[in-house]
């Protein structure tokens, strides 16, 4: 389990130079090719899809005074620990505003890095 708390927590130290850098290169650096993330809340019927090539960049650089946090709820180690299942709560904090959003991020071996292969984002507001 230490080893991906260390992941988790390299990952957002990554977003937070990303959001001082606007420079995404960290971050998609933890991603795997074959990522998808999915993105919602209350007022939308559908999550909306985002793959490994989404534009990283122009979410820095609209995020100005931003820091992000993580507080993992639950880890499951699964596919003889090749994987992660990472359940819990993100919150972005932008100009001063928390939003919060509850997680799902799946983790996968990759060679010997380790990828972030699904998210799945719920804002609570």
């Amino acid at each position: 389990m230490n080893v991906i708390n260390e992941i988790l927590n390299d990952y957002f130290k990554v977003w937070n130079a990303g959001f001082i850098s606007k420079n995404a290169d960290g971050i998609r650096s933890y991603m795997s090719k074959d990522f998808v993330g999915y993105w919602a809340h209350s007022k939308i019927e559908q999550p909306d899809p985002y793959y490994y090539d989404y534009d990283l960049t122009s979410v820095l650089q609209h995020m100005d005074h931003a820091e992000k946090s993580f507080e993992a709820v639950s880890i499951t180690s699964r596919n003889n620990g090749n994987e992660y299942l990472v359940l819990g709560r993100e919150t972005n904090t932008i100009n001063g505003d928390p939003y919060t959003a509850q997680c799902m991020f799946v983790w996968r071996k990759e060679g010997h890095e380790w990828k972030l292969l699904r998210e799945y984002i719920e804002l609570e507001r």
